[in-house]
């Protein structure tokens, strides 16, 4: 494996103290990723009710597709888990992908979200086909939260932190709205695995696949770091998200597993005193990781020391390393990004948001502001802020926040830096033509949204800079000018934005209705009951309605509600003509009953096709 390091800045005027970043980086070398090991893989997929609908469905495709990309030695087992878990496929070799796929499309929404019963079995199936000579790990889909089984956070993370020294890794994908970002980022730091935020259905095959270049490319795991100041200096921070512990003036990082087609990256802040001229030891950097050559785990272990060279008064600074200042610059947002969760999750929404435009400044001030990763930058964390100060923190914006917070920290892959949903254009100034502007339009690829430029004489694959907050799938704009930036390396939009929409659809910028706000909810209605379950209109997606189950307790159906955010063990009041075992209903509302401890369902009920 390469192992190199570069300083934010190669010099220090003499008789100083300064803060200075030291960014290290792990990477393969070419002889290294042409070998594939094989895999060791458990696919624990949640079908909860809340997953009912288009994100099982999507859920499965991209496990479809994952197991497509798998090799015949490769070892696989697939669990499936609502209220109790399930063994779908037992674990074996990847001999008939055919068949996996129709058991996988066999698999149906229903119950609660036993997270731990269904991520333990899986656990248990790797152990069963557990090798030195294999990756080694369990990849677990939820949509929801942790309601039945082990419930209790720290347990869950500490339990995957002890399954990670085992030599099981665990790697978390968040679907949807409604699971436990903390927790899947929790137990994927302490399993030494990855966390993916899987922002809507068709998201789901590129993660998979994202992760799946990850395993099949492992060159080293079990990478550790101690850094051992000097007597001149010491450690003032660890920028990076990575499990790190003190030992003494020591400091060690656990970084976990290294890829072929991704860099690895550990940044640490160093406060220096410069005394003498000349070359100065700042630290002694010793690494170690693990390797597997002839059946058997092989430690490999280094050291590099850290120098900087001192100047005397009348010697010319040295000017900064820009790479290693963007590096320690993202890091640094990303710092701040779950600072501004921490605060906003407290009520403190204008601290939140001031921590996030003190970013702002300092990214500007910096050296790279007329790039476009730090000018996105600026737009991500300006969208944000705006959107405390206006008190619309809500769980998409605490999702995306601690999402960018971790990849930034954590990963070194484009395509999941800087990922967030849709804002809305619905308020633009609406015009049927484009005559004296320029056209744009917004697109996703994978789970990001770019701007491209329409129109003769514009390169249609530069990045554009653009609002974050109009940004939304599949819209079309009029901007009044398309400029070049400084370097030219990218387009930065100018003047007023309008939305471009057919003849007859034009519109007055504002004129648009508002949706009903979660604040104010609907009156509860009753329920409309037709005569039987059959007379039930049907739907393929759950929209912004509950799902109910029912389930048989004895000789009697009851109902229970099985969307995240209700307790499942609460009874709810329900038309008892139209329960059936195993369907999965939609309902408008489901409100607590006037005493507490029960639900009433309200409004209309349908039936949801799987």
């Amino acid at each position: 494996m390469k192992v190199t390091h570069a300083l934010s800045t190669s010099s220090l005027p003499q008789g100083t103290t300064s803060k200075l970043d030291l960014l290290v980086f792990f990477s393969a070398e070419p002889t290294e990723v042409s070998a594939r090991r094989p895999l060791n893989l458990s696919l624990v997929l949640d079908r909860s009710g809340s997953m009912g609908g288009a994100p099982l469905r999507h859920a499965i495709q991209a496990a479809q597709a994952l197991v497509e990309e798998l090799h015949e030695d490769d070892q696989l087992s697939v669990v499936i888990y609502d209220d109790t878990a399930d063994t779908l496929i037992a674990p074996g070799p990847v001999k008939d992908k055919r068949a996996i796929s129709q058991k996988l499309g066999t698999v149906r929404a229903a119950g609660c979200t036993n997270l731990s019963g269904g991520w333990l079995k899986g656990v248990g199936h790797v152990q069963t086909s557990k090798s030195d000579e294999r990756v080694n790990r369990v990849l677990l889909l939820t949509d929801g939260q942790a309601n039945v089984g082990t419930t209790d956070p720290r347990v869950l993370t500490s339990t995957a932190k002890q399954k990670a020294d085992e030599g099981i890794v665990t790697t978390t994908l968040g679907f949807g709205s409604g699971f436990n970002e903390d927790l899947l980022i929790g137990m994927a730091r302490a399993a030494e695995g990855n966390f993916y935020f899987i922002q809507s259905p068709d998201d789901a095959a590129g993660v998979f696949k994202i992760e799946l270049e990850g395993l099949a490319s492992v060159v080293a795991q079990n990478l550790r770091v101690t850094l051992t100041p000097a007597g001149n200096s010491k450690v003032s921070a660890v920028l990076n998200n990575y499990r790190s512990e003190a030992r003494g003036a020591a400091t060690e990082i656990t970084l976990g597993d290294v890829y072929g087609v991704e860099e690895k990256v550990l940044a640490l802040e160093l406060s220096v005193d410069a005394a003498a001229p000349g070359s100065t030891l700042v630290a002694t950097l010793a690494y170690a990781y693990d390797v597997v050559e002839g059946g058997a785990i092989k430690e490999t272990r280094g050291e590099i020391p850290v120098v900087i060279n001192v100047l005397a008064a009348e010697e010319e600074a040295s000017a900064p390393d820009l790479g290693a200042v963007a590096k320690a610059s993202q890091l640094r947002s990303a710092k701040v990004k779950d600072e501004a969760v921490a605060l906003a999750d407290k009520g403190e929404l204008a601290k939140a948001a001031k921590g996030l435009r003190d970013m702002i400044e300092a990214l500007r001030s910096g050296p790279l502001a007329a790039s476009f990763e730090i000018a996105e930058e600026i737009e991500q964390l300006d969208h944000y802020a705006q959107r405390l100060e206006k008190k619309g923190y809500d769980g998409n914006i605490r999702k995306e926040l601690r999402d960018q917070s971790y990849q930034g920290a954590s990963r070194s892959r484009g395509d999941l830096a800087n990922r967030g949903s849709s804002g809305s254009a619905a308020a633009l100034e609406a015009v049927s033509t484009a005559v004296g502007g320029v056209v744009v339009k917004c697109e996703r690829e994978g789970g990001k949204l770019r701007i491209r430029v329409i129109g003769d004489g514009y390169d249609a694959n530069r990045n554009v800079q653009f609002p974050r907050a109009v940004r939304e799938e599949g819209t079309s704009y009029v901007v009044e000018k398309v400029l070049p930036s400084a370097d030219g390396s990218f387009y930065r939009v100018s003047g007023t934005i309008k939305r471009l929409v057919l003849p007859g659809q034009e519109r007055a910028a504002g004129a648009v209705r508002s949706a009903p706000s979660a604040a104010s909810p609907r009156k509860a209605a009753p329920a409309k009951t037709p005569a039987t379950a059959a007379d039930l209109e049907s739907v393929a997606s759950i929209g912004t309605g509950v799902l109910v189950q029912c389930v048989k307790e004895g000789s009697k159906l009851r109902a229970r509600v099985v969307s995240d955010g209700f307790d499942p063990n609460w009874n709810i009041r329900f038309p008892r003509s139209i329960r059936e075992e195993g369907i999965l209903y939609v309902v408008d509302q489901v409100v607590e009953a006037g005493g507490g401890g029960s639900y009433i369902a309200s409004g209309e009920i349908k039936k949801l096709i799987q």
